[in-house]
């Protein structure tokens, strides 16, 4: 008896994690999918996206320049193969949507989903640069949390829908200090105050760090790894990573359009583009200011 209970209490959780995720799952319905004909492009024995996912032949990767967050991006390491995408509380996801899993903690809270795993990247590669002064997020209510603040000891309070710093502590730029700035900043923020730090730019013109966001309430965002690219065509393909919600491991994303050990995706998929667990629409193109 008491091992039925417990089977039906873990069918009850993943039902609530189903029905609270950060869209409405679209399933796999191929219409507006991007594929990408070719052999199995999985490297197992890979540690980074780069060494983990070959390009097609015809296909090569774009060079980016030494220290940007292209390169950031692509050398970002992996979890061993096999790795299940885990929620904050370490259950595994139920459906299978990735080809791997980024080798990031997740928090022991539900802060970090879909545009905190964005976020998330784009502070982390600002902090191992040391631009401080760069790393700054917007609230959902328009306020700005800006890390060289909080570097100075100062906190964020929140009362109802206002925002204010209080000092609190001691200068400090450990890392500790600045993984508990994110996790205030993975509370308050979300794909809408997001994509209003972003500028849109044509899928033509798509590069690594360029993210799809829809924002709003739902919404959701996916972030552009890796990008290479065929010079007899001119044609381009991109791996996607995303986070999701309930909070959750960040993953690189199958394309549902392909068979298995191909997770490219090419930009020529049309108005809309279908992922494992969202559709974007090709007019939902982002970049940071500063790339």
């Amino acid at each position: 008896m008491r091992n039925i209970l417990r089977s039906a209490k873990l069918i009850l959780i993943l039902m609530v994690l189903f029905l609270t995720a950060c869209t409405v799952r679209d399933g796999l319905n191929l219409d507006g999918a991007s594929d990408v004909p070719g052999e199995n492009l999985i490297n197992v024995n890979g540690r980074t996206v780069q060494e983990w996912i070959k390009v097609p032949e015809g296909f090569d990767r774009v060079k980016v320049p030494k220290g940007s967050f292209g390169e950031y991006l692509r050398n970002l390491p992996l979890k061993p193969h096999g790795s299940k995408v885990r929620y904050y509380n370490g259950i595994p996801k139920p459906w299978d949507v990735h080809v791997a899993v980024l080798d990031i903690d997740v928090g022991n809270r539900d802060l970090q989903q879909c545009a905190d795993a964005v976020i998330r990247l784009r502070a982390e590669y600002l902090y191992w640069k040391g631009e401080y002064d760069k790393i700054h997020f917007k609230f959902t209510n328009g306020f700005r949390a800006d890390y060289v603040k909080w570097m100075e000891g100062y906190r964020i309070k929140v009362e109802g829908n206002k925002a204010y710093w209080v000092k609190v502590a001691e200068r400090s730029n450990d890392y500790e200090t600045f993984r508990k700035y994110l996790d205030i900043v993975f509370a308050y923020a979300g794909t809408l105050s997001l994509s209003q730090q972003l500028k849109k730019v044509p899928v033509e013109d798509l590069q690594i760090g360029d993210i799809f966001i829809k924002g709003g309430s739902p919404g959701h965002c996916a972030i552009v790894l890796d990008v290479a690219e065929n010079k007899a065509t001119g044609e381009k393909i991109f791996i996607l990573a995303q986070g999701y919600m309930p909070a959750q491991d960040i993953h690189i994303l199958k394309n549902p359009a392909n068979g298995e050990g191909n997770p490219w995706y090419s930009i020529n998929f049309g108005e809309r583009l279908q992922t494992p667990e969202f559709v974007f629409a090709r007019d939902q193109l982002a970049r940071f200011e500063t790339n």
